[in-house]
């Protein structure tokens, strides 16, 4: 079976890839040049076809699909620079996705969308009791929630085959790859987290896996990574040793996140293997020999972590929060 991955080195893409090729895929992977995404490109060198450059480019994207039986499109701006910059950002969305559904309704082979989409759609929900179902009305609020939604519509329009995934929050494993959405969530959120090598089966498994077509699944990593957003921050630091950031880090107005009712996506793609405990030893285990100098760096990478957080103010500095200007 022939796949190509759209956004292909990005925090899921490579778990993906992995995943694709354990079931005998053959890859072919649509990314920007970054030195971050060369970097990891390397760890592929004659395993999978790369093709560099914009899914913005309609002949690049024409020439990505030809030949392909699914299409894994990860390729997206999020949170914070879709909201930063919100009509760039859905030129590439929105507008890439558009091209990619021409490029694919071109083809003969009308190829299998797998479309990653995310529980941003229903908005705000923490004052409703869990968990989130994929039945229940959508309520958007952000940039990047609306342009998920464009493109699922777009992809019920087509007339291609398609599997839409919607995730939960599925944060890096590697500190390096943290920014400042970290910091939208409130302590006091649910929130569901996946492992992104979890994300990259189940990928895999909706773009491989027979009689899908059709289908809206909510994947999350289960009750086992059932957690608030201060039991995420807290477990997670502490086990990079850098220990739980100051409250006032924090936003404190509602994120959209919450639990989620991934019955039936588990059920159909078994992707549920890390625990939010095993999730936590895999970022300890990431670290390799840096571990040693974390009691010794902790102190430069708090205040580098702080310096990313648009709340955080400290004693002595003049200044409204975000959260106080809004």
């Amino acid at each position: 079976m022939n796949v190509l991955v759209t956004g292909a080195f990005g925090n899921v893409g490579t778990y993906a890839i992995d995943a694709l090729l354990l079931r005998g895929a053959t890859v072919r992977c649509l990314d920007v040049p970054s030195a971050l995404s060369q970097r990891k490109a390397r760890r592929y060198t004659r395993r999978v076809e790369v093709l560099w450059g914009d899914i913005r480019d309609k002949a690049l994207v024409a020439r990505s699909v030809q030949g392909v039986d699914a299409i894994v499109h990860l390729a997206f701006i999020i949170p914070p620079k879709s909201e930063e910059n919100p009509a760039w950002a859905e030129t590439i969305n929105v507008g890439g996705t558009w091209n990619l559904l021409q490029a694919a309704l071109a083809t003969q082979a009308r190829p299998r969308i797998v479309f990653s989409s995310s529980i941003a759609l229903y908005g705000r929900t923490q004052h409703l009791p869990p968990p989130r179902r994929v039945d229940e009305m959508l309520h958007p609020y952000e940039d990047y929630a609306y342009h998920k939604m464009t493109c699922e519509h777009m992809l019920h329009a087509s007339g291609l085959p398609w599997v839409i995934l919607r995730f939960g929050a599925v944060p890096p494993v590697e500190l390096r790859e943290l920014d400042p959405l970290m910091f939208e969530v409130r302590l006091e959120d649910r929130m569901e987290y996946l492992a992104p090598m979890d994300a990259g089966t189940a990928v895999a498994e909706a773009a491989m896996k027979p009689g899908l077509e059709g289908r809206t699944l909510l994947v999350a990593g289960g009750p086992s990574c059932q957690v608030t957003g201060r039991q995420f921050m807290e477990r997670s630091l502490q086990a990079l040793g850098i220990g739980m950031l100051p409250e006032t880090a924090f936003s404190q107005t509602p994120y959209h996140c919450d639990f989620m009712d991934t019955d039936e996506s588990e059920r159909l793609l078994h992707y549920q293997q890390h625990s939010f405990e095993q999730t936590l030893a895999l970022q300890r285990q990431a670290l390799g020999w840096k571990r040693a100098l974390v009691p010794i760096a902790a102190p430069f990478i708090r205040h580098r972590l702080l310096n990313l957080s648009p709340y955080y103010r400290p004693e002595g500095r003049k200044g409204a929060s975000r959260d106080q200007r809004a």
